[in-house]
């Protein structure tokens, strides 16, 4: 099934105190943007892509996405996070019937592996993520104190890119709208509607990058990746 990718650039990435959204940060000599750009161009099932960027970053995205064939679109995103989704869904083609994909620009290192994994789960079951297992104990704490200890054997981290067939996510989204409802992730949304989400392995290279640490992390990790 063919998909569109969305890839979602416009956060402001504070955290990384570096005065510039964090998607045009560069690891290795290239954006964090053009790196998760360039994975998705590689995706077989993916036809399409849009980036959604912060509006002052509109004309340099542009430039730097330019070389890629897939390319449908770049546009200013939202005050939120599905504010700016809600405006890549805007240039999904009318009578398009694949899957979408939603994919954060600051996790650069996702492999087409996993694109692929997430684009066939979405198209059998309508919506799907991929997940990584929690290793730590996990606490739920209210008002300074445990209330409980959760079995982590049912928890899971949630990755992106996150996939849904079109109809699916425009619901989910409609609803969430209606709802006056913050999301925090689409498949959030998608479950609202009672709509199965699948999971599919995640990885740890898919890790998203939030703090100059990690930052430092990817540096090594790429060169990790290095032919001997």
């Amino acid at each position: 099934m063919q998909a569109l990718a969305i890839i979602v650039a416009a956060g402001r990435g504070e955290r990384m105190g570096a005065g510039r959204p964090k998607a045009f940060l560069e690891l290795a000599g290239e954006t964090l943007l053009a790196r998760a750009a360039a994975a998705f161009a590689a995706a077989p099932s993916v036809t399409g892509i849009v980036a959604v960027v912060p509006g002052s970053e509109l004309a340099p995205a542009r430039v730097l996405l330019a070389p890629l064939a897939k390319l449908r679109a770049v546009v200013p995103g939202g005050e939120r996070r599905q504010d700016s989704v809600r405006e890549g869904l805007k240039q999904v083609p009318q009578g398009f019937a694949g899957v979408v994909l939603v994919h954060d620009a600051a996790r650069p290192l996702v492999a087409v592996a996993l694109i692929e994994d997430v684009v066939a789960a979405a198209a059998d079951v309508g919506a799907a993520l991929p997940v990584v297992p929690l290793v730590d104990t996990v606490k739920r704490v209210r008002a300074g104190r445990v209330v409980e200890t959760l079995d982590r054997g049912e928890l899971a981290a949630a990755q992106t890119p996150q996939g849904f067939r079109i109809e699916v996510l425009t619901a989910a989204y409609e609803r969430a709208y209606r709802d006056q409802l913050t999301v925090t992730d689409e498949a959030m949304a998608v479950e609202r509607l009672g709509h199965a989400v699948a999971v599919v392995a995640g990885s740890a290279d898919n890790r998203k990058l939030t703090t100059p640490e990690d930052l430092a992390w990817a540096e090594g990790r790429l060169k990790d990746m290095l032919p001997a």
